[in-house]
């Protein structure tokens, strides 16, 4: 679906988040708790722009972006300090979404060819700052660029008249009627910049406003009204919450109307307590939020399913599921591959913090990191020597092996598995 969409950005710079390119006001000191601020207020995107100077500044702020990719549940842009290929390559391989070229740079425009055809034109984006820069450039924007970020404000009543390149509108302070007229032009596909900032604790409030003056915005409008649903015989339909990414079950409570209906209107779960007869607010005491991802009626329209990001322990004490209190388990074998592969990796993990003697994987991180390198080379040349060979069996035991020294390289280096399907998804 096709919605205008209200962007935040983040100015970094020497490791904070500054108010602007030319006021370097601390606003944040930790741009990654801002980036998850600003995704957990519903921004539908955000622009992080790297305004560090050097190379070595420049690794550390693409660290923090990664972080911030990592964090924030919203597409990233990621933007600023791009001189050549290596530094898109960069962006998109630290999680953003789509990485952007600045046009006010001489070496931008001519890598524009080169990094949209490496990478793909729905992933690079444009940052302008002047008409002149569309106008003169408007061939290879069509060919090669998703879209623009035009970040100066007093060249948008132009831009938007003379481009029908989709763009984001950067702009400082901003009343509720100019960002409804601007959203309202055609090519414009959504805002950013301060007017944004300063105001994300009111982005629902301003979505709702877009709404009611026809302008489609991305907000939790629900397919079905509270009267659609068969209701117990207290009027409540439980609700059975999930973590949105591992599908662990966390909790089951109830929703009456109101509580329904507050979820929608403010993105967070909301319930009806029925031990205190009030609403209840996930975290507000406790601060352990949870932000709905997706709520889905089952085939008797009578239970809630609902998918969260959880913050904290959704658990009152402290766990993070409340189904921990096992009855009876039967052995089993779990055939969940992200499980198996955790497993595995919390074993190898546990030997490397408590070595055992005698353990071969002990024997891999006492020898070192080349060492490791040579067995997964040759567990990498096994698995290309079984594949020629016609016994299909010999090939499931030579990947197993690449696997297990490729999670000992991963334990040596420091990562993990979320952020390798993390990695995968975003591809």
């Amino acid at each position: 679906m096709n919605y205008k969409k209200l962007v935040a950005c983040i100015y970094l710079y020497k490791g904070n988040a500054v108010k602007g390119f030319s006021d370097g006001t601390v606003v944040n000191p930790n741009p990654v708790a801002l980036a998850k601020f600003y995704s957990d207020n519903h921004a539908d995107e955000l622009i992080v722009f790297d305004m560090s100077d050097g190379d070595t500044e420049h690794e550390k702020a693409l660290d923090i972006i990664k972080d911030i990719c990592a964090e924030a549940e919203v597409p990233v842009i990621g933007a600023g300090n791009v001189r050549r290929m290596e530094d898109i390559k960069k962006l998109l391989y630290a999680g953003c979404k789509k990485a952007c070229l600045n046009f006010s740079k001489a070496g931008n425009i001519e890598i524009i060819e080169e990094v949209s055809l490496k990478f793909g034109k729905e992933k690079i984006v444009a940052c302008v700052s002047d008409v002149a820069s569309i106008t003169q450039n408007a061939d290879m924007i069509e060919k090669y660029i998703d879209s623009l970020i035009l970040v100066k404000e007093n060249e948008l009543k132009e831009a938007i008249h003379v481009s029908t390149f989709p763009m984001i509108a950067c702009v400082p302070e901003i009343s509720l009627d100019k960002i409804i007229e601007i959203l309202g032009k055609e090519n414009v596909m959504g805002i950013s910049g301060n007017g944004i900032n300063d105001n994300a604790k009111e982005i629902l409030s301003i979505k709702s406003l877009c709404l009611s003056n026809q302008v489609a915005v991305n907000t939790y409008e629900p397919s079905f009204k509270w009267s659609d649903f068969k209701l117990n015989s207290d009027g409540h339909v439980p609700v059975v919450v999930q973590d949105y990414k591992t599908n662990e079950v966390l909790m089951v409570a109830y929703m009456n109307e109101e509580a329904y209906n507050r979820t929608l209107k403010t993105g967070r779960m909301t319930y009806y307590s029925r031990s205190r007869d009030e609403l209840w607010i996930k975290g507000e005491t406790s601060g352990h939020y949870q932000y709905v991802k997706s709520l889905t009626a089952d085939c008797d329209m009578d239970t809630i399913l609902a998918k969260v990001s959880q913050i904290g322990a959704a658990c009152h004490t402290g766990s993070y599921s409340c189904f921990f209190n096992r009855i009876m388990a039967k052995e089993y074998e779990t055939h969940n591959p992200l499980k198996v592969f955790e497993d595995v990796m919390a074993v190898i993990l546990d030997r490397k913090e408590h070595p055992k003697e005698g353990s071969y994987t002990n024997y891999l991180f006492d020898k070192g990191i080349d060492k490791i390198l040579k067995k997964l080379g040759e567990e990498a040349t096994e698995i290309v020597i079984a594949a020629k060979n016609p016994n299909p069996n010999e090939i499931k035991y030579e990947i197993s092996d690449f696997l297990y020294h490729m999670m000992v390289l991963m334990a040596e280096k420091g990562v993990t598995w979320d952020e390798i399907m993390t990695e995968l998804a975003n591809r």
